[in-house]
């Protein structure tokens, strides 16, 4: 299986993937890692684990779907078959959702329906609650909605700073994404409607 992966920053989660797909535990081929900002530290992950890297800068397109149509015709040549969402900061349009329906996924760092947008840690902290943690779902035409995958809470301890809470929530993500990339790749997801089912 064919997989690309979206990243906009340092890329600790595409990292975790690599480290996965290294050992063999994921048994699929990391065929792109697209961004939308050539600085991007991740860039230097992928580059450095042999990965083939393409990065479009949104500034030059009047609207969402003109950019997203030139990405997807970059993962159509490459046969791509999932993406997967790494710390991507652009929303995608109803055409990319569509073109491949069911075969995006995204991790986001709080307990989804809760806490959606790009401050779900600190949003969290902030309102004081004894629980959060991380969502792994599926990408459909809603923010931070979609069939979820994985989930699993932790406990904000009363010693807990933003920072603390921050490195939890990373530690999460990094034993959960390849997980769900796993679970897919072997074909053990069912999905019906909003609801999944994982195969043993």
């Amino acid at each position: 299986m064919n997989i690309a992966i979206f990243v906009s920053g340092n890329g600790s989660n595409l990292q975790a993937i690599i480290d996965s797909v290294s050992k063999n535990e994921i048994k699929a081929r990391l065929v792109l890692a697209v961004s939308d900002k050539k600085e991007a530290y991740a860039l230097k992950r992928a580059e450095k684990a042999g990965i083939e890297t393409f990065v479009l800068d949104p500034g030059g397109f009047n609207a969402r779907e003109d950019y997203d149509r030139e990405i997807v015709k970059e993962l159509k040549k490459r046969k791509v078959e999932l993406v997967v969402l790494a710390g991507f900061m652009r929303l995608l349009s109803p055409y990319f959702v569509k073109e491949y329906k069911n075969k995006i996924m995204n991790i986001h760092p709080a307990l989804l329906p809760l806490f959606k947008g790009t401050h779900g840690i600190r949003d969290a902290f902030e309102a004081g609650v004894k629980k959060t943690g991380v969502t792994v779902h599926f990408v459909d035409k809603k923010l931070d909605h979609g069939p979820v995958i994985l989930q699993e809470s932790l406990e904000i301890g009363k010693k807990d700073t933003l920072e603390s809470l921050e490195k939890k929530i990373h530690a999460l993500e990094h034993r959960m994404y390849p997980k769900a990339v796993k679970l897919f790749v072997e074909g053990k997801i069912e999905i019906k409607g909003q609801k999944i089912k994982i195969s043993a």
